[in-house]
């Protein structure tokens, strides 16, 4: 029965491969991103994240997106090695550099910032004290 797992596991590891490689020619030019929303089940908190990154991403990227919501008490096989140590978490795959934003992600201008869709304001120079 191991090998049967292993077996398993080196198919999921190949699938997961090959559709990183689709993905990142998908997102070659920079603009395609490739979401991943960790949830745990459809409790308020992750109805909240769920609605709140689907806003986001309609007003920001819309047609460029590729968003995929997963039940951690559902589908934990999809967790592993992905390091979720809180839900709901995002993971931004592509376009680099991956990114992670934990949260109900109604601070938008955070998730904003996470997925590099916004600058970070640069601080404004203080002024020179008077002495």
């Amino acid at each position: 029965m191991p090998a049967h797992n292993a077996a398993d596991a080196a198919d999921a590891a190949a699938r997961e491969l090959r559709d990183l490689v689709e993905d990142a020619a998908r997102a070659r030019d920079g603009n395609f991103y490739i979401l991943r929303l960790y949830v745990t089940g459809m409790t308020p908190r992750s109805a909240r994240a769920v609605k709140n990154l689907q806003t986001i991403c309609d007003e920001y990227l819309k047609g460029r997106y590729d968003l995929e919501v997963i039940d951690i008490y559902q589908q934990p096989a999809l967790t592993k090695g992905e390091q979720i140590i809180a839900a709901p978490t995002l993971i931004k795959k592509l376009p680099l550099p991956m990114r992670r934003i934990i949260g109900d992600m109604s601070d938008r201008d955070r998730v904003l910032l996470g997925l590099d869709l916004v600058r970070r304001p640069s601080p404004s120079p203080t002024p020179p004290s008077e002495e």
